[in-house]
């Protein structure tokens, strides 16, 4: 382990500003460095867990301190590096386009490209390694949205930006379409000023979420979010917010495109952030066509693998029985109707209802 005296404060000034043009290289927009205390935070946290906000995501309730207390989780950690990197692949009219057409499929735009964790991680580990040839003895851990942290609140205390009403994470002059990571050392490295809250009387997030889920500027209850319906939820999602949920069957970005501070986002320079397999023009019946082969082959490297074939189908079931009556999408949905998988059934019905209740009225 580093020991802390063995470096003066004008060496860690240096060397954390020659960290930060090596982040820069490395890709990453935005390093910011912060210490361990996440007071407030961790206040925040018990409350939402205590409200049931977080639904059926028990991890977050799991692992005691570690998530509030980098230094519980990481022996030894005396700061917090948080990177910032930009995943944007199109212009926001495309994006739009897309959640606008009921026949189209809407993936969230982070989940198009190849999965960020593992690129992340590498690069960071990269950076670690760097800062470890520069001073010698160094202990880190690579984090990137993994393992029990608090990712948006070390990002805000780094100087990354704010927490929104929506409670992802802002930045004034790039926006909130950007993936986190972090780098956890036991280096006293001087740290950067917190970033101020600039969203002011704003409320578009608010009034534009299609469940109402942001039930409360800054907070949000999970259990009706559409991203968690579709991705974290395991079973059925409640009837009464399917119609709702339009055609997003991976995640949802409408606080994203409302928010007026996304004009200064930036499109990634990335490839592996590209769209891939055609997902951002896909329509609901190209996709729902797939069969578990193609769905395992097609989402190889991508986020979007986690969630299995089930569920993809029970969230492409919901959106085409919130779109048009087409004869087709009655024959694709009539087609799976003796799926082997009881929830994947169950809304192939639902849907089927709905679309038969359109045709007679």
């Amino acid at each position: 382990m580093h020991d802390p005296s063995s470096a003066d404060q004008t060496s860690l000034i240096a060397l954390s500003q020659t960290i930060k043009g090596w982040a820069r290289e490395l890709g990453f927009q935005h390093l910011g460095i912060t210490d361990t205390d996440l007071t407030e935070a961790e206040t925040r946290l018990h409350a939402w867990l205590e409200a049931g906000h977080h639904g059926g995501m028990d991890y977050m309730a799991r692992h005691g301190s570690k998530r509030s207390r980098p230094a519980d989780l990481e022996p030894g950690t005396l700061r917090v590096i948080s990177v910032r990197m930009d995943y944007l692949p199109e212009p926001h009219e495309r994006i739009e386009e897309q959640l606008a057409d009921p026949a189209a499929a809407f993936v969230s735009r982070y989940a198009l490209g190849r999965d960020y964790h593992k690129m992340m991680r590498k690069r960071l580990r990269r950076l670690a390694e760097r800062i470890r040839a520069t001073v010698g003895d160094l202990g880190y851990r690579v984090f990137v949205d993994s393992a029990p942290v608090l990712e948006k609140p070390l990002a805000e205390k780094a100087g990354l930006g704010w927490i929104g009403k929506h409670t992802n994470l802002i930045n004034r002059k790039a926006g909130s379409w950007f993936f986190l990571g972090e780098l956890y050392v036991d280096l006293p490295l001087p740290i950067d000023t917190p970033a101020t809250a600039h969203c002011g009387s704003c409320r578009s997030c608010i009034d534009i979420c299609p469940t109402g889920a942001i039930i409360a500027p800054y907070q949000l209850d999970a259990r009706l979010c559409v991203s968690y319906l579709t991705i974290e939820l395991d079973g059925p999602i409640p009837e009464h917010l399917r119609p709702s949920m339009g055609n997003r069957i991976y995640g949802c970005d409408d606080c994203q495109l409302v928010c007026p501070w996304n004009r200064f986002a930036h499109l990634t320079g990335e490839a592996d952030f590209s769209p891939r397999q055609g997902l951002s023009q896909a329509t609901l019946l190209q996709l729902f066509a797939w069969d578990e082969q193609a769905f395992l082959q097609r989402t190889e490297g991508s986020a979007i693998r986690r969630i299995g074939h089930p569920r993809w189908l029970r969230n492409i079931a919901v959106a085409l029985g919130n779109g048009s009556a087409s004869p087709d999408a009655v024959a694709a949905l009539t087609q799976r109707l003796d799926h082997h998988n009881e929830v994947v059934r169950e809304h192939i019905a639902w849907a089927l209802q709905r679309l038969h209740h359109k045709a007679a009225s």
